[in-house]
């Protein structure tokens, strides 16, 4: 059975993103949500869209260890696939920085949301939703830069890479 070429190359660009959350980083800088929207841009098969970037995902954190609150970050993991397909066949920069920017705020409001409600730590009163969301602010800015910085990455290095390889480009289906 012989490998399609782009499906190999758009793996390894997730795994290896997937792989820097193993590295020594600034909390919430990672690939995670770039690696999301990259694969849903990418794939030609919606089911691959969610099956490389969860199965990353999950041997990640299997290797990390598991947390409490996963499933806050899954659920966000995976509505931002599906904003991801906004990208599908319509890949620009301004709509990359965009579904970026959106991927954040979506991690930001739904995994803090869900360290408030499950977490302890804060009162469930007004000022324990409000002191949650303050706090989790440097987080935010360091989801932000990262995933404007690893979706850059990989979607620029797989342009580039159409460039010079042009089997890796989408084929049609008529």
């Amino acid at each position: 059975m012989k490998l399609n070429p782009r499906f190999v190359v758009i793996t390894l660009l997730i795994v290896l993103a997937a792989s820097t959350r193993l590295f020594p980083h600034l909390p919430n800088f990672t690939a995670l949500s770039a690696l999301a929207l990259f694969g849903a841009a990418q794939y030609n098969k919606k089911i691959m869209a969610f099956l490389v970037p969860l199965t990353a995902l999950v041997l990640s954190d299997a290797i990390l260890g598991f947390y409490a609150g996963m499933e806050w970050v899954y659920g966000t993991f995976i509505l931002i696939i599906i904003s991801g397909f906004a990208l599908r066949n319509k890949v620009t920069a301004p709509r990359v920085i965009l579904l970026s920017v959106v991927s954040s705020l979506l991690m930001y409001v739904v995994s803090d949301f869900g360290m408030w409600i499950g977490s302890g730590i804060y009162p469930h009163t007004l000022t324990g939703f409000t002191t949650c969301y303050v706090a989790a602010l440097p987080f935010l800015r360091n989801e932000l830069l990262g995933d404007l910085f690893y979706c850059g990455l990989l979607f620029g290095l797989f342009y580039l890479a159409q460039l010079k390889f042009p089997t890796l480009l989408k084929q049609r289906i008529k």
